[in-house]
């Protein structure tokens, strides 16, 4: 079937991996960053909004050009294999705030709700230590974080002044990330360490459609993942969406810039990630690799050797405590995660901490998809070769009632596949989109990375579908997942984020194919959008 007739895609790309993977190693043998004195490093945290991991050209994507995330990848180290803790903007950007995973953290761990006041973020622990913490573009959120009674967003300081007045394309927003990071070090003392959070609002739809056509990019560059139709209009919303990723690129590279003309670039321990991954079906709010694997990439030249890559299995609630003992502090016993530094200062490559050899995903509600607000809970672990999901209420819609389906968002990929539907040569696609699934999905991700077919009822993997289902419920167990009580608590916070479907009786406040990010500063929270019930 057409599904598995791009087994390209992942050849080039484990090729790609192992290329960079080689050059990047060979660079790094024998180097030694770690000086037995140091000044505490100043810290820029760049986080993409919805970018899957292999979209940047130091793994080998022709049809986007990164050369800021390819410098930090040469000159520092390319993590290969880092995860978000929720497929979805808010609950992951929690969990990397409080080195929590989303079942800990309350509110916070489901989308567009409120933020607990009493979870501790790692930029207040640094505040207090004397670190100057702001940020520019998209913080946390989409939520309400005044309801819980935060000052301020819980990422820092606001640095939104600057705009652009010629954005590349109309679906791009007018935020001028670097200028607002210029702004930031233009008020801070000269020898204060500082951490900035470069949030940017891209690649997050809404695209202008043909903006990638439009920049000069061509079709044929393109690698269709093969859960989604080989089509010219697929291929079109790629380039749309590698457009918005050069965009955030570029803002990096003139920090970057900015470090070097102050001469701290070198003093600044840089991060590069993302939130969740790629917005198209199956992959963004889904615990398919598209939607949960992502890029990372840090430079530190006091520190980190340059020119390596790590196999081993990264959350994001590692990198709270990893940012503390950067800057000389200890983890608080309230974070879940391990710090990452001892990876990063190593001198070696591929798999350096033989217990890494899992992490732990999940998502409770994505937007409001189904009446009454309820979610889509589900549960995942990962580890070297395997992909286990257990989705706590196979009974309903994955990705949203199918009036809508609203849990996928508005794209000419979606609509190709929905108005293709009845055709037999793109039903497969649909049913991988947008069907009902299993409890339990099971994906050998080394030889399936697209997770196309579910092991779970076989035989022959069934002792492995039980270890991984045992492994997850036991630490969900010890980390007080309500689910495993059979608690229903997640569909009771409180949502404050605009309306995707219509309910009976209550009016849709947005439609929803109109720009969140332009609806909603996630720092001034429209609190009349929550629905009640």
């Amino acid at each position: 079937m057409a599904l598995l007739s791009r087994r390209a895609f992942f050849a080039r790309t484990a090729a790609g991996m192992g290329t960079a993977g080689l050059t990047l190693c060979l660079g790094g043998i024998g180097l030694n960053g770690c000086a037995a004195k140091r000044k505490r490093p100043n810290i820029l945290l760049a986080i993409s909004d919805d970018q899957s991991w292999l979209h940047t050209g130091t793994l080998g994507c022709r049809a986007v050009h990164t050369p800021a995330f390819d410098r930090i990848a040469a000159e520092g180290v390319l993590c290969s294999n880092a995860f978000c803790t929720a497929p979805q903007c808010s609950p992951n950007r929690a969990s990397l705030l409080t080195g929590r995973h989303l079942w800990q953290n309350a509110e916070a761990g489901t989308h567009a709700s409120s933020f607990p006041r009493r979870l501790i973020v790692y930029p207040d622990l640094l505040e207090n230590a004397g670190y100057a913490v702001g940020f520019t573009g998209k913080p946390w959120g989409p939520g309400n974080w005044r309801v819980s009674g935060w000052p301020r967003n819980p990422v820092g300081e606001e640095f939104n002044q600057a705009k652009t007045a010629t954005p590349p394309s109309s679906g791009i927003a007018r935020d001028d990330y670097a200028a607002n990071f210029k702004l930031f070090l233009a008020q801070i003392e000269r020898n204060r360490p500082f951490c900035f959070w470069y949030g940017c609002q891209e690649p997050h739809r809404d695209y202008e459609r043909g903006s990638g056509l439009n920049a000069g990019k061509k079709l044929e560059e393109v690698v269709v993942p093969p859960f989604l139709p080989d089509t010219e209009a697929v291929r079109s919303d790629l380039l749309d969406y590698l457009l918005e990723i050069e965009w955030f690129d570029r803002h990096l590279a003139e920090m970057m810039n900015l470090l070097a003309e102050r001469g701290e670039l070198d003093d600044t321990l840089i991060i590069v990630t993302s939130d969740n991954g790629m917005p198209f079906p199956r992959a963004k709010a889904n615990l398919y690799e598209f939607g949960v694997h992502l890029p990372l990439a840090v430079r530190y030249p006091a520190a980190v050797p340059q020119g390596r890559r790590i196999d081993d299995l990264i959350s994001f609630v590692d990198l709270a405590p990893t940012l503390l003992e950067a800057a000389g502090l200890a983890a608080p016993d309230t974070m879940t995660g391990r710090s990452i530094w001892p990876l990063l200062t190593a001198d070696k490559c591929g798999i350096l901490d033989s217990c890494r050899d899992h992490v732990l995903f999940g998502r409770e509600r994505h937007t409001h998809a189904r009446p009454d607000n309820l979610g889509y809970p589900s549960r995942a672990i990962r580890t070297h070769q395997y992909l286990y999901i257990w989705n706590i209420k196979p009974e309903r819609w994955p990705v949203g009632d199918p009036q809508g389906f609203y849990d996928v968002d508005a794209s000419p990929s979606k609509e190709y596949i929905l108005e293709h539907r009845s055709q037999e040569s793109f039903a497969d696609f649909f049913a991988l989109a947008f069907g009902v699934r299993s409890e339990e999905e099971l994906y050998d991700v080394t030889a399936d990375p697209a997770c196309l077919n579910n092991l779970a009822q076989l035989e022959s993997h069934a002792s492995i579908r039980q270890d991984l289902r045992a492994r997850l419920e036991s630490q969900l167990q010890t980390q007080g997942d309500p689910r495993m009580n059979g608690s229903e608590v997640f569909e009771s916070y409180p949502r404050f984020s605009p309306m995707r479907m219509e309910i009976p009786g209550f009016k849709e406040q947005n439609h929803y194919n109109l720009r969140y990010r332009a609806l909603e500063r996630e720092d001034d929270t429209n609190e009349s959008l929550q629905h009640q019930g």
